[in-house]
């Protein structure tokens, strides 16, 4: 939660489960559960998610994730967004995806550039559901056009 505004109450946390089934329904997809491979613990969410505001840059899919801390650092926000990206590209045949976060977010900025999304400075907003003045309320947007995995993925030859 470290780049996110704050914590759920219990009835904000039942709210949002609610938003992702009906966002699944509405959508057929939305944030995964996600779960180590060994143990099947779970670590947090991935997945396709539609904004649920209106910004230069919408309509849209972004492409998130949010894991526990203690998984941070391990590869797996990548190694899970990259099954995502297959998915929304080659089953879903979405035309392109967006991710954005906190431009401190170091690490998921690094996630972001891992999957081959690009980052233009002119994209950069203010998130339209945190308050003027609020720390967090300034993102920064990366993109990744379907058709530029599909070239990175075609075998040579």
């Amino acid at each position: 939660m470290e780049f996110m505004p704050g914590f759920l109450s219990r009835v904000e946390s039942d709210e949002l489960v609610d938003r992702v089934e009906a966002h699944f329904l509405k959508h057929g997809f939305g944030p995964w559960a996600a779960e180590l491979r060994e143990g099947g613990q779970f670590i947090g969410y991935i997945g396709l998610m539609v904004p649920r505001f209106e910004a230069a840059f919408t309509p849209c899919v972004e492409i998130a994730w949010r894991l526990a801390h203690e998984y941070w650092g391990r590869g797996l926000a990548t190694e899970g967004a990259r099954a995502v990206l297959r998915h929304a590209f080659e089953d879903l045949v979405l035309p392109s995806l967006v991710s954005f976060t906190v431009p401190t977010n170091v690490r998921s900025r690094r996630v972001m550039e891992k999957l081959g999304m690009t980052h233009n400075p002119q994209d950069d907003f203010d998130h339209p559901l945190l308050l003027a003045g609020h720390p967090l309320r300034r993102h920064v947007l990366y993109r990744l056009e379907g058709s530029v995995v599909e070239q990175e993925t075609t075998p040579l030859g």
